[in-house]
C-alpha cells in the first residue's frame, strides 16, 4: 500500500515497535506554562493575557479574547466539565499552542497599505491559466481559471484564437494540441469566482491571435458579461496606474493596442526566424523567437493588414487599460521610461535574465513606474517553473507561474502570497522603490549588512499517523522524520539546514535551534520541509511550508502543512517557536 503524501510502503511487521510521543510538550511550553500561572495547576485568562503579549509578540490582548479562546479550548477539550471550567491545564495550553486557527502563524487579514499605484506590488499570476496540465496536449477548461482565483490569484492569462468558421472566439495552447474551450465560458466563470478569495482587482492578459472584426466580439462579450465590474480608462492611457483600492471589485484587461493600419516599425521583428532587430547581437537570448514575439509578428502581418473600422478599433482599445508590449525591438528600448504614460513590458525568463546582466539597473527603474511580466520558457512542457525571486528581486510584479504544476519553485510563489492576508497583493521593499541621491538603485547581488537575525526552534510535528490505517505497519521500519528549514531571498540570504532524524515515530521530537543572518528579510522567505529517511532509496515527502519573513509572528506557533501542490494536509503540522534579535 502506497500513500500520495509520503508514499510510505505499509505491511506488517512484528519485530519494530513504533513510538508515539503523545502529550508531551516540549520543555519551553512546559516552562512558561510555570512562569505564567507562577507555579500553580491552572492558567487564568489574565495569565494567558500577558503570556500572548509577552512571548507571542501580541499589541493587545482583551481578556475577553483570552477568555473565548479558555472557552473554545475547554468546550473541545472536556465536555462534561466545560461549564464549570474557566482555566486551561497543561495539557489545554499545549493543544492551543498546537492549534492552527487560534494560534496563527501569520496574520490573516489584509494589513499593507492598498493605496498606492498597481506597480508597487507583487501580483499573484497565473502563466496560461486555462490549462489543465501539460502546455503541449492538456485540456483547456474554465475550472483552473476558477482554482486560481480560488486561491488567490489575481492575473489570468488567456490566450485567443479564432474557431474554425472565424466567427468565434477559442481559448487555448495556440501551436499544440490542447483542446480549447469558449471564450464566454471562461468569461462567465471568471465573473462568478473573480472575488471569492480577494476583493483586489483580477487582471486579464490577453495574447491576441484575433482578426479586427472578432476583437471587437470579444469585447462584447467582455463589456456583456463583466458588466459594471470592467474598469475603463478616462483617457487615451493612463500616466500613473490606479491602486489595488481604486479597483476593488474590478476587471481589468491587459494587451496590445491593435494598430490603426498596416505600417509596421522597420526595427520590428516581422519574421518567424527572428533574424532582425537593432539589439540582436545584445538581446538574444534564444535561437528562435519567443512565441510572444511570433504571435504579435503574425498579428500585424495578418490580423492588421486591412484598415480596421473605426468602430471595431475605438470598441476594443477602449477596453485595454493597461497597454502591453515586448522586447521585439531590442531590450534597451523596451525598458525606456516612457513619461507620457504607464504601461506592461512581458518577457521570457530567459530574456529576463540577460536584461538583468545587462541593464539590471534599468530593469529596476522601469518596475518602479511601470509592470514587468515574465513568463516561463517553452521548453517547460510538464508545466515546470522557474525560481520567482529571480524576478522579485528585480521589482517584477507579474512573475507569471503554471498554477497546474507543482515543486519547490511553485511552493515559494504559494508563500509570497500567503503575505498580506492572502489577498493576491504584495506591497514591494521600499528599497526597490525608491532611488538614491545620484540615482542607484537596490542591487539584489550587491554585499549589503545584516539587518536582522531570525532565530527558529523545531520542536515537534504530528498528525501524519490520521493519514494510515492504526494496524498497519510499515514493512521495514516505522517513519524517520527529519526536516529542513531554510531561507530563500538574495544570494547571501540563501540557506538551508536540517535537524536530526527522528527514529520509529508518527510524531517526531526534535527540539533543535537555528539562526539566520539576513540582509534583505523583506524579500525573504522561510521554507520548511519534512522528509521521512528512506535510505537506500529516496526520501519521502512529508510536508512543506513557505512563510514570508517579515508576516511571521514571534512566540511559540503552529506551523500547518502541505502536500506537494500546495494543498493543505489535514491534521500535519508543527510547533515552532520564532524570534527576532
Amino acid at each position: 500500500m502506497k500513500k500520495d503524501m509520503g508514499r510510505y510502503k505499509m505491511g506488517l511487521c512484528f519485530s519494530d515497535k513504533l513510538r508515539m510521543n503523545r502529550g508531551s510538550p516540549p520543555p519551553d511550553v512546559v516552562t512558561a506554562f510555570v512562569e505564567y500561572t507562577e507555579g500553580r495547576n491552572h492558567l487564568m485568562a489574565e495569565q494567558l493575557c500577558r503570556f500572548l503579549v509577552e512571548v507571542q509578540g501580541e499589541t493587545e490582548v482583551p481578556i475577553s479574547d483570552a477568555e473565548k479562546i479558555i472557552e473554545r479550548i475547554t468546550c473541545a477539550r472536556h465536555h462534561i466539565t466545560k461549564f464549570l471550567r474557566h482555566t486551561l491545564n497543561l495539557d489545554d495550553f499545549f493543544s492551543f499552542l498546537f492549534s492552527d486557527d487560534m494560534n496563527h502563524l501569520i496574520d490573516s487579514k489584509v494589513h499593507q497599505d492598498m493605496k498606492s499605484p498597481l506597480s508597487h506590488y507583487f501580483i499573484y499570476t497565473s502563466h496560461n491559466s486555462y490549462l489543465t496540465g501539460n502546455q503541449i496536449n492538456s485540456e483547456c477548461s474554465d475550472v483552473p481559471l476558477i482554482k486560481a482565483l480560488k486561491r488567490g490569484v489575481r492575473a489570468l492569462e488567456l490566450d485567443l484564437w479564432p474557431n474554425s468558421t472565424k466567427d468565434d472566439i477559442l481559448v487555448l495552447h495556440g501551436w499544440a494540441w490542447t483542446p480549447p474551450v469558449d471564450l464566454i465560458k471562461c468569461l462567465k466563470s471568471i465573473k462568478d469566482h473573480a472575488f471569492s478569495a480577494s476583493a483586489y482587482p483580477v487582471i486579464l492578459t490577453l495574447e491576441d491571435h484575433l482578426t479586427p472584426d472578432l476583437q471587437a466580439k470579444a469585447a462584447e462579450m467582455m463589456k456583456e458579461v463583466f458588466m459594471d465590474m470592467l474598469y475603463f480608462t478616462e483617457s487615451d492611457g493612463l500616466k500613473e496606474f490606479p491602486s489595488p483600492e481604486d479597483l476593488k471589485y474590478r476587471v481589468v484587461v491587459s494587451t496590445k493596442p491593435p494598430k490603426r493600419n498596416c505600417e509596421k516599425d522597420k526595427n520590428s521583428e516581422s519574421d518567424v526566424s527572428g533574424k532582425a532587430s537593432s539589439d540582436v547581437s545584445v538581446d538574444r537570448v534564444d535561437d528562435e523567437k519567443t512565441e510572444e514575439e511570433t504571435s504579435e509578428a503574425k498579428n500585424e502581418e495578418v490580423g492588421f493588414d486591412k484598415e480596421s473600422s473605426n468602430l471595431d478599433f475605438v470598441t476594443y482599445s477602449r477596453l485595454i487599460a493597461i497597454p502591453s508590449g515586448n522586447a521585439k525591438n531590442g531590450l534597451k528600448e523596451a525598458l525606456t521610461i516612457d513619461n507620457g504614460g504607464v504601461r506592461r513590458l512581458s518577457l521570457r525568463e530567459q530574456k529576463f535574465k540577460k536584461a538583468t546582466e545587462i541593464y539590471g539597473t534599468e530593469v529596476m527603474k522601469f518596475t518602479q513606474k511601470n509592470l514587468l511580466r515574465i513568463y516561463p520558457k517553452a521548453t517547460r512542457v510538464n508545466s515546470s517553473n522557474y525560481r520567482p525571486y529571480n524576478g522579485w528581486m528585480y521589482g517584477a510584479q507579474m512573475v507569471a507561474f503554471n498554477m497546474q504544476g507543482y515543486g519547490r519553485a511553485l511552493w515559494m510563489m504559494h508563500g509570497m502570497f500567503r503575505g498580506n492576508g492572502g489577498c493576491g497583493y504584495v506591497k514591494k521593499p521600499e528599497f526597490t522603490m525608491n532611488n538614491g541621491l545620484r540615482g542607484e538603485v537596490f542591487d539584489p547581488k550587491a554585499k549589503l549588512p545584516v539587518k536582522t537575525t531570525l532565530k527558529v526552534k523545531v520542536y515537534m510535528g504530528k498528525g501524519w499517523d490520521s493519514c494510515f490505517q492504526r494496524t498497519c505497519f510499515n514493512t521495514w521500519s516505522s517513519p524517520n522524520f527529519y526536516t529542513r528549514v531554510g531561507i530563500t531571498g538574495v544570494r547571501a540570504d540563501k540557506v538551508m539546514k536540517k535537524t536530526k532524524k527522528e527514529d520509529n515515530t508518527w510524531e517526531p521530537f526534535w527540539d533543535e535551534e537555528f539562526e539566520f543572518q539576513l540582509t534583505a528579510p523583506e524579500l525573504a522567505l522561510l521554507r520548511i520541509e519534512v522528509h521521512d529517511y528512506n535510505m537506500p532509496e529516496k526520501d519521502d515527502f512529508s510536508g512543506q511550508t513557505c512563510l514570508p519573513v517579515t508576516e511571521l509572528r514571534q512566540g511559540i506557533r503552529s506551523v500547518p502543512l502541505y502536500d506537494r501542490k500546495g494543498e493543505r494536509l489535514v491534521s500535519v503540522t508543527l510547533l515552532m517557536r520564532f524570534q527576532f534579535v
